[in-house]
């Protein structure tokens, strides 16, 4: 059902033009605003999405737009990210942490004052959540990320429990990266607790994004299929359970967030001991690789 509700995309990449494409589909908001500073990919995009609209019969009006047309916005998702080689071998979401920083640092400071929901999918998405919602001073920041591993995370449960993955719940929270954590000890399938194979559910998690990169080039379904979801929710459109990036003692990271009406309480689920020191890791490795970005952005931000 199409709403009144104004949504912007910027970046016109793998994840902003399956993500538009999906929105429009879905006829979820009124007008869509395609942002980028590529303006030959803006004007492409804009056209093929309007050729989408009209073809699926969607009321989405697609338009071209430019950063200070956001403000007009109730919603805002963040997939831009820029030209870089990702030489990482390790932590390989945070391999465009110094090259993607200065623009969404750039992007939050003319986005200050937004009173709208954002949604970030830049990755290494739980240090550039952080960084868009200190630069800008916008009160309704949330990061996808945890929110594709959950839903990953329910996907392979059902198949070792062999039910629907409607059936299965459960959270991944912490970072969206390697140190994310499968909270085992709270997954249920019909409502009773379950034995999660820890190991191979935690291994699968981690081949997953490898398997669809190497056949694809990016991983783009899925996200854009995260921030659907987020979408009516925080736009008030359904009530529910997002795991996303909020602020988590002097950090952002993963944590369930339910929506109620549009309004957003984030809380953690019970945690072993175990699950809690492993959220501790991840919450210490992130805060120390936030204290490297910004002294390298200064020397490199335009």
């Amino acid at each position: 059902m199409v709403t009144a509700a104004v949504v912007g995309v910027v970046g016109v990449g793998a994840v902003g033009q399956t993500l538009a494409a999906g929105l429009v589909a879905a006829a979820l908001p009124g007008r869509l605003l395609v942002v980028s500073r590529q303006p030959d990919q803006v004007r492409a995009l804009t056209a093929d999405l309007q050729d989408l609209a009209h073809a699926a019969h969607s009321p989405t009006v697609v338009e071209r737009g430019d950063v200070a047309d956001l403000h007009g916005c109730d919603a805002v998702v963040i997939a831009l990210r820029a030209s870089f080689t990702n030489t990482a071998e390790h932590d390989i979401r945070r391999g465009g942490a110094f090259a993607n920083a200065p623009a969404v640092g750039t992007l939050a400071t003319r986005l200050r004052g937004f009173t709208g929901t954002v949604l970030v999918v830049t990755n290494p998405v739980d240090l550039m959540t952080r960084r868009f919602a200190e630069v800008s001073g916008c009160a309704r920041v949330f990061g996808i990320g945890s929110d594709l591993d959950s839903a990953r995370f329910r996907l392979l449960m059902a198949r070792y429990a062999r039910v629907l993955p409607e059936q299965v719940r459960g959270h991944v929270i912490g970072e969206h990266g390697d140190r994310s954590v499968i909270c085992a000890s709270s997954t249920t399938v019909n409502g009773l607790p379950v034995h999660v194979p820890i190991k191979a559910v935690a291994k699968e998690l981690q081949q997953r994004p490898a398997l669809i990169r190497t056949g694809t080039g990016r991983t783009r379904c899925g996200p854009a299929g995260a921030v659907l979801s987020t979408l009516r929710k925080s736009l008030g459109l359904a009530d529910g359970i997002e795991e996303l990036s909020v602020p988590y003692q002097d950090v952002w990271l993963g944590i369930p967030t339910r929506f109620t009406g549009g309004r957003a309480e984030a809380r953690l689920p019970h945690l072993t001991s175990h699950e809690r020191q492993r959220l501790e890791r991840a919450a210490t490795s992130l805060r120390d690789a936030y204290t490297r970005i910004p002294a390298h952005t200064e020397r490199i931000a335009p």
